[in-house]
């Protein structure tokens, strides 16, 4: 598997306040990121399944509001993040 536990709290204590600080946006962005990445991979070779590309989108689009959330409430923070992960956006 692609993500382990290990995998997971690398992520959160790099990003968020902890390695058990699962809440914060950055974290949640991070692990988004980490998961659509990994989902646009898997699609560069299976073009046809079509689920994936659902569970992408949907990926996307939670990433997307969390991003606009961050945006709303501090966007010191939104820009560190973007710019840490290197979003377009």
């Amino acid at each position: 598997m692609y993500l382990t536990k290990e995998k997971k709290e690398e992520i959160f204590s790099k990003y968020g306040k902890g390695k058990n600080d699962t809440g914060s946006a950055e974290g949640q962005i991070a692990l988004f990121t980490l998961r659509i990445n990994h989902l646009t991979e898997h699609l560069k070779n299976n073009r046809k399944d079509y689920n994936t590309e659902r569970s992408l989108v949907k990926l996307v689009g939670k990433r997307r509001a969390l991003l606009d959330y961050l945006t709303k409430k501090d966007i010191l923070r939104y820009r560190a993040i973007v710019k840490e992960l290197g979003l377009r956006k």
